[in-house]
C-alpha cells in the first residue's frame, strides 16, 4: 500500500517542501528510510516504532520503505517523524481520513512516549505554507513562532495520539498555548536601556560621525586612547536607529527562529546588537559546524556588530567579514550541501592607537617600541579597513567640556533625523526587488549597488574633480571613491538636499583615509 504526504525542512532561512512517501509490502519486518537523510533523518523509524506504541496503536508487521524526495537534497533533523508516523498509521488502516492531508504541511519530532517535541526552525516553514495555501499540523510547544504568521491555517497538538484524533474525526479543539497570549520579550540581543547621547561628554566629532552611520547604514571604525568614550558612543548607537520594517523584521525572526532563539509570538522589531568577545572563532563569527547553522554576522543582520577591541580579535575571523561586509550574505559550503544567509548589518568597531593605547596622545607618552607599533597597525588589514565607510579618530575628552555638557542633544533628538533620512532612502529604493543571491532588499545608502551610486549620487564636474584628487593622492581603491559618495548621499540626506553639495562631499572625504598604510 501507498501513501504520500507533505512535510518540510529548512534550507538557509527558507522553508522547503518534502514529499514523504511510504510504501507497505510483504516481506521481513522493517523500516527503510531513502531519500540522504542523516544520522537524525535516519534514527526516526526507532522512535516512530516506539511513538506508535506507547499512543495505543499497533506497528504493522511489514516491510515500510519511507522516501523523503526530492533525494538530492541532504534531510537533517527530525522535521520528519510525525508525517513518518502518520503515513504507517495510514498504510496500516489504523487512520480513517477525514482530513484532506494532501492540504497540510506535516512537521513534528516524537518522543518515545509519542509526545511531540519543539522544533527549531518552524517560522520559515509557516510561511513556506501559508505561501502555497497550505495549512500546518505541527507540535503545540512551537505555537509562539506559528502565531506570528497572518493568514495561515494551523493545527498544533501534543502528541501522536491527538493528532490522529483531529484528522480521523476532524475535530480541532485548540490547546491552551494556542488560546494565550504570549507577552514574552523578543530576542535579537537588543540592548533595551542603552546610553543617551546627552550623557556623553563634549564628542562632537565623533557623534556626528555616529548620526551619519545610523542614518545611511554606514560601517564605523573609532580609534583613540583608552577611556574616550568609543564604547559608550557605540552603545548609544541602538537608540538612533528605527524599528526595523516587516521585511527586515520577517527575515531577522526567521535568523533566530533556525537558531532557537526566537520566544516571543511576534516578529523581532528592535535591531540587534551582537558584541563577540575577541576570543570567538570563525565559525562562530561566520557560521558553520557539521550541521551549518547561522553564526554572529547572520544574528546581527539588520543590525549592529560592535567589535570591540577590534585589533585583538584573530585575524581569519576578521578576514571572514569579507563577503558580509561587500555583498550581505555569508555563504556556507558542505559536502551535502550549501547554505546561504543573510548577513548584511553595521559595522561598529573601536580599537586604540597601539598596544599602550597612548601613540599620538598629547597628554601621555607612548612607551611602546617603534616595531611593537608597526606591528600593531599591520593588523588594520588594508582589505577589511577598505570596507569601512566611516573612519574617525576619537580624540582625549577636555575637563572643559565636563562644564558645558548641559544643553547636549538627546538621542531622541538625533534619532528623529535619523528617521528622516532613512525615510528618504525609503522611498529612493522602494523599487528594488529581492535579491536571488542571499542578499536582500535595499533599504540604506551604504548598500546601493555601482549602479545606484552613479544613478543617485551625481556631483557636478568641480567636486567630481576634487574627489577624484583626493583619492589619488591618497593612493585609495574604487571602493574608497564609491564609498565616500555614499557616506555624502547619506550627509545630503540627512540635511534634506536633492543633490549632494561641496560642503557634503568634504565633510564625507574627511571620514576616509585615517587608517590606510
Amino acid at each position: 500500500m501507498y501513501k504520500s504526504l507533505k512535510s518540510a525542512i529548512v534550507l538557509g532561512i527558507e522553508g522547503r517542501g518534502i514529499e514523504v512517501e511510504l510504501h507497505s509490502s510483504n516481506g521481513l519486518p522493517a523500516i527503510t528510510i531513502v531519500g540522504l537523510p542523516d544520522t537524525a533523518t535516519n534514527e526516526s523509524k526507532d522512535r516512530v516504532r516506539s511513538a506508535i506504541y506507547n499512543s495505543g496503536f499497533d506497528f504493522p508487521l511489514k516491510r515500510i520503505t519511507v522516501n523523503l524526495a526530492p533525494a538530492h537534497i541532504k534531510k537533517e533533523h527530525a522535521f520528519f517523524d510525525l508525517a513518518i508516523a502518520l503515513g504507517i498509521l495510514s498504510v496500516s488502516g489504523q487512520l480513517e481520513e477525514a482530513v484532506d492531508l494532501s492540504k497540510c504541511v506535516i512537521i513534528g519530532e516524537l518522543a518515545l512516549s509519542g509526545k511531540l517535541l519543539p522544533l527549531r526552525g518552524i517560522l520559515p516553514i509557516a510561511v513556506m505554507a501559508r505561501n502555497q495555501g497550505l495549512k500546518l499540523i505541527a507540535p503545540a510547544a512551537n505555537i509562539n513562532e506559528i502565531k506570528i504568521i497572518e493568514g495561515l491555517q494551523y493545527f498544533v497538538f501534543n502528541d501522536l495520539s491527538e493528532t490522529a484524533g483531529y484528522i480521523g474525526k476532524n475535530e480541532y479543539n485548540p490547546t491552551a498555548a494556542d488560546l494565550s497570549d504570549n507577552n514574552g520579550e523578543t530576542a535579537g540581543g537588543e540592548l533595551n536601556n542603552t546610553p543617551d547621547l546627552k550623557d556623553v561628554i563634549g564628542q562632537s566629532y565623533a557623534k556626528r560621525a555616529l548620526e551619519i552611520a545610523a542614518a545611511g547604514g554606514h560601517a564605523l571604525l573609532m580609534r583613540g586612547v583608552p577611556g574616550s568614550g568609543k564604547t559608550m558612543l557605540s552603545t548609544c548607537l541602538p537608540g538612533l536607529l528605527p524599528p526595523m520594517n516587516f521585511t527586515e523584521s520577517l527575515e531577522v525572526s526567521k535568523i533566530y527562529s533556525i537558531s532557537g532563539l526566537l520566544k516571543s509570538d511576534k516578529l523581532i522589531e528592535r535591531r540587534a546588537f551582537r558584541a563577540p568577545h575577541h576570543t570567538i572563532s570563525e565559525v562562530a563569527m561566520i557560521g558553520g559546524s557539521r550541521i551549518p547553522k547561522p553564526g554572529e554576522v547572520s544574528l546581527a543582520h539588520n543590525g549592529i556588530l560592535f567589535l570591540d577591541e577590534f585589533t585583538e580579535y584573530k585575524t581569519p575571523v576578521l578576514e571572514a567579514l569579507r563577503q558580509p561586509l561587500s555583498g550581505g550574505c555569508v555563504t556556507i559550503s558542505r559536502a551535502a550541501a550549501t547554505y546561504t544567509y543573510p548577513a548584511r548589518f553595521m559595522l561598529v568597531a573601536a580599537c586604540n592607537p597601539c598596544p599602550c593605547g597612548y601613540f599620538g596622545d598629547a597628554k601621555v607618552a607612548c612607551c611602546c617600541a617603534p616595531a611593537s607599533i608597526k606591528k600593531y597597525k599591520v593588523k588594520f588589514s588594508g582589505p577589511i579597513i577598505d570596507r569601512i565607510d566611516i573612519q574617525i579618530e576619537v580624540q582625549r575628552v577636555d575637563m572643559k567640556d565636563v562644564k558645558n555638557s548641559k544643553g547636549a542633544e538627546s538621542s531622541a533628538t538625533v534619532a528623529k533625523r535619523v528617521l528622516a533620512a532613512r525615510n528618504i532612502q525609503m522611498k529612493r529604493f522602494a523599487a528594488n526587488t529581492h535579491s536571488e543571491n542571499g542578499a536582500t532588499d535595499i533599504f540604506t545608502n551604504a548598500n546601493m549597488s555601482v549602479g545606484q551610486i552613479k544613478e543617485y549620487c551625481k556631483i557636478n564636474t568641480e567636486l567630481s574633480s576634487t574627489l577624484q584628487s583626493f583619492v589619488e593622492k591618497q593612493s585609495m581603491s574604487m571602493r574608497s571613491y564609491y564609498k565616500i559618495l555614499k557616506t555624502a548621499r547619506t550627509i545630503a540626506d540627512i540635511e534634506g538636499a536633492t543633490n549632494i553639495r561641496k560642503e557634503d562631499l568634504l565633510e564625507a572625504i574627511q571620514y576616509r583615509g585615517g587608517f590606510n598604510h
